[in-house]
């Protein structure tokens, strides 16, 4: 029982590192591409594009999020079920959309925050069940 409460405490901590590095890395990356403005689809213009991205400090500290996010992603993987991951995961959508209205100055309408609500809703549910509910081979748990 204790060793089940353990894996519950310690996929919460990766499921909320994966939230925060992939709303900063996403948050990041929608300001830097704001900044580098409207890609042309167009061999100079998306030429033009990538040395913009290249040269962008937002763009490559959001790259950085990101590959947080991957890293935090691949061991919450490695120790709980996809099924348990991805939907515990989604809380990322609530706090993204609450974050674009404050800090990108986005307007939600009320359709979306109800589509919200329900997000939330599920990872409240998903979130009472058991991390893991497959057996993992002893030679890989240790």
């Amino acid at each position: 029982m204790a060793s089940e409460k353990r894996l519950r405490i310690k996929t919460l901590i990766m499921v909320l590192a994966m939230v925060v590095c992939a709303n900063a890395g996403d948050l990041l990356l929608k300001y830097g591409m704001a900044q580098i403005g409207a890609v042309e689809l167009t061999p100079h213009g998306l030429s033009q594009a990538f040395w913009q991205t290249v040269k962008s400090p937002i763009i490559w500290l959001a790259i950085l999020f990101l590959i947080g996010f991957m890293v935090s992603y691949m061991t919450v993987l490695s120790w709980a079920d996809y099924s348990y991951v991805m939907p515990a995961g989604a809380a990322g959508y609530a706090l993204l959309t609450f974050l674009a209205v404050i800090l990108l100055h986005e307007s939600v309408s009320l359709r979306r925050w109800v589509g919200v609500v329900l997000i939330c809703l599920g990872v409240l549910l998903v979130g009472q069940t058991k991390p893991r509910t497959t057996e993992v081979p002893s030679e890989v748990a240790a």
